[in-house]
């Protein structure tokens, strides 16, 4: 009998959704996004009732093989009287409904009074809730419950009004909602906005404009500063380091960039961003609208010279939003085509992806900066269904040829996944972003969904430089090149192992880059000083689209002293740091191959030897901090494959988002991206972190209580000259 009364609330329940009835006649005038709401009153907008059209509970996933369900009718609103005022809640009466999580419906302002007095239990099934609706701020939520939004809900009538205005500006919702599905596909995407007479950037400052960027910055570190003459040494290592510059907009603004875009600060070169979002039947409710969320910031802070498209995939996929200027009226559009998403279905990643290739090949105009953010939760059931496949063999056709790296005449278009909760296939999504050149991130966590597509936009809209290569070349006749530590990055050896190149691409303002050269050195006797290498840095400015070169400044070659006898010598600080970086790498990489034949034990012992290895080195033992971040991550990867359970829901995704992070040496977010032991925030970026604070300072409308981590830098800043 329980059985049955459970399936029978779930049937009712299933489609009561949170529904904001829509006035006949709104006089409110039409408002200017900018200059009327702050980026909080946006967030509260999309975390109304009729910006995520509902909220319901999870269904199971049912595949469809005509793919993304389309909506047959605006949102439906919920039947029967409230309970607590016994009046008939219908449309079109002004006041929102509320649907707890227990599928019982009342008005809102009827149960937010309700709870504000303490009574957490339905007033219909008493049932206990987790969430429960406040109209007063987040400090008056009683201990122990949660919030159904974290942002303030709509106060009355007026203010809905406001909202609707903002998200759909061209009449009534649903009707906009369906539009956006019954438009039919282009056969060819080459409908993307023009950039005609576009400035290339976004500037502040009238003396920024055309103004290049800085010098990017190369040092190297030898191993030793010395070997003996009679001596050989293999394996003699050279630490070669790259930061790139300040943007424009980050060493001339000012004032208060709370209340604008970062896109209106900073001087910086335009992006053309497409989103792939997931909207299969496992999306449904919370995730959604958290999805819904994290991409209304998305489009607040990109700004009128980058482009977006939007793409939404189930069982099929379609390209629900062109590429279009994030103008107040793209933005506009984006929000709406974002909100009018459902989920239902099955996951087709490998046909989402083809759909994005074909949005970056078929496009008229380019921006030059391109990017795709990848969400999923779910593993791909259309293309890698069999075991095989899983084992990693058969990812390469997930995909397409035109935005994979390796491709010489490709792309070259970064896929940054996200594998979202224990059920995504990790595996896969880390395989899309290492073909691709992107990066993998794994979010644990509903609610840091917002934040961790904050830090990477937060880097894509700071590219300062383009066609990164860094050239190596030996001085002395005898020595050779033995090997070069680039982690994901290609590398090419040349002229007898004599000279090599290193492909980095684009980097962030102030990211940097660190690279370990082996040489051999030989036996000389017949000077005191020896030089090793010539070290020189290639790219392109994008500002003013010329090439340009980069050599070491303070000596124009690495070199040695030779001297006849060398007392015991220290080895560089910066050199073993970068080594214990390198040897958890290769611990983690390890353990995680031992971890996938099932030797969880095996697995945990690498990772303990790597990490007694670890704290016996010089860099660990002077305090470096990140030798100490490397200890707490392989102590987190220890706990995560304590057994097959945990090690399936996150274990896998950690270890994998940790290796796409070192060996990209680029931020990701892993678990919960505000965790203070997380080596992410080695390899964050001042950018990065500025949006990732805006993103928490926005959820409540003020300084948010969590901690903002900042980078910590790997190296001293150079001396200022006098």
């Amino acid at each position: 009998m329980g059985s049955k009364w459970r399936k029978v609330k779930l049937a009712l329940g299933m489609n009561m959704c949170v529904y904001v009835p829509r006035a006949s006649e709104d006089p409110s005038p039409s408002i200017n996004v900018t200059e009327r709401f702050s980026d909080a009153s946006l967030a509260s907008s999309l975390d109304s009732p009729l910006a995520t059209s509902s909220i319901c509970r999870p269904t199971t996933p049912t595949p469809s093989s005509s793919g993304l369900r389309l909506p047959k009718s605006g949102p439906k609103p919920s039947k029967g009287a409230c309970a607590i005022c016994l009046t008939t809640m219908k449309p079109g009466q002004g006041h929102a409904i509320f649907t707890a999580e227990c599928s019982h419906s009342f008005h809102f302002h009827c149960i937010t009074s309700n709870v504000k007095h303490g009574n957490q239990i339905c007033p219909v099934c008493r049932a206990k809730w987790k969430e429960v609706p406040f109209q007063s701020p987040a400090s008056d939520v009683p201990h122990g419950m949660t919030r159904i939004s974290q942002v303030s809900w709509p106060q009355d009538d007026a203010w809905m009004r406001v909202s609707r205005q903002l998200l759909f500006p061209q009449g009534d919702a649903s009707r906009q909602s369906l539009s956006l599905y019954h438009v039919p596909e282009p056969a060819v995407f080459d409908d993307d906005e023009s950039l005609d007479q576009q400035p290339l950037l976004n500037c502040n400052n009238d003396d920024a404009d055309n103004k290049p960027i800085d010098m990017m910055e190369i040092r190297t570190y030898p191993e030793l500063s010395a070997v003996p003459r009679s001596a050989s040494h293999d394996n003699f290592t050279i630490l070669v380091h790259l930061k790139a510059p300040f943007s424009v907009g980050r060493q001339n603004s000012g004032g208060n960039e709370t209340n604008s875009p970062p896109s209106s600060q900073n001087s910086r070169v335009p992006v053309d961003l497409v989103t792939v979002l997931d909207v299969s039947g496992s999306m449904a409710g919370t995730k959604l609208a958290l999805l819904k969320r994290a991409m209304g910031f998305v489009i607040q802070n990109l700004g009128p010279t980058d482009r977006l498209s939007v793409i939404a995939f189930s069982s099929t996929a379609r390209r629900i939003f062109p590429l279009r200027r994030m103008t107040n009226t793209g933005r506009q559009q984006a929000l709406q085509a974002v909100n009018s998403l459902a989920s239902n279905g099955g996951t087709n990643i490998a046909e989402a992806l083809r759909k994005v290739a074909k949005v970056f090949v078929d496009r008229r105009w380019k921006n030059p900066v391109g990017s795709i953010i990848l969400l999923s939760d779910g593993q791909d059931t259309y293309t890698v269904n069999s075991p095989s496949a899983r084992a990693g063999t058969n990812y390469q056709s997930l995909v397409p040829s035109s935005i994979h790296r390796d491709n010489a005449a490709g792309l070259k278009i970064p896929v940054h996944a996200f594998g979202f909760g224990a059920d995504h296939d990790a595996t896969s999504m880390h395989s899309i972003s290492e073909m691709s050149g992107g990066t993998f991130s794994f979010i644990e966590a509903e609610g840091v969904i917002q934040d961790a597509f904050a830090q990477c936009i937060g880097g894509l809209l700071s590219v300062v430089v383009q066609e990164v290569q860094v050239k190596v070349e030996c001085v002395h006749p005898s020595l050779q090149i033995g090997s070069i530590k680039a982690g994901s990055y290609q590398t090419s050896m040349r002229a007898n192992a004599r000279m090599a190149s290193i492909h980095v691409g684009d980097l962030y303002a102030e990211e940097e880059r660190d690279f370990l050269v082996n040489v051999n050195i030989p036996v000389d006797c017949s000077s005191d000083e020896m030089s090793l290498l010539k070290v020189r840095c290639v790219y392109r400015d994008p500002i003013t689209k010329e090439m340009a070169t980069l050599e070491e400044k303070e000596t124009s070659e690495v070199k040695i002293r030779r001297p006849e006898v060398s007392g015991e010598l220290a080895v560089s600080i910066e050199v073993d740091r970068q080594r214990n970086r390198l040897s958890a790498a290769e611990a983690m990489a390890e353990a995680r191959v031992a971890a996938e034949r099932g030797d969880l034990a095996g697995a945990v012992s690498v990772l303990d030897r790597c990490h007694e290895a670890l704290s016996e080195t010089a860099s660990a033992q002077a305090g470096d901090r990140l030798c100490i971040a490397l200890s707490a991550e392989l102590k987190e990867m220890q706990e995560r494959m304590a057994n097959r359970r945990i090690y399936e829901e996150s274990g896998r995704a950690y270890v994998l988002s940790g290796l796409s992070s070192h060996s990209w040496q680029r931020a990701t977010a892993r678990g919960d991206s505000t965790d203070s032991t997380s080596l992410v925030q080695a390899y964050q970026t001042p950018s990065m972190v500025d949006m990732v604070t805006r993103s928490q300072t926005m959820l409540l409308g003020n300084p948010s209580p969590r901690r903002t981590l900042r980078p910590f830098k790997s190296f001293p800043a150079r001396p200022q000259a006098r």
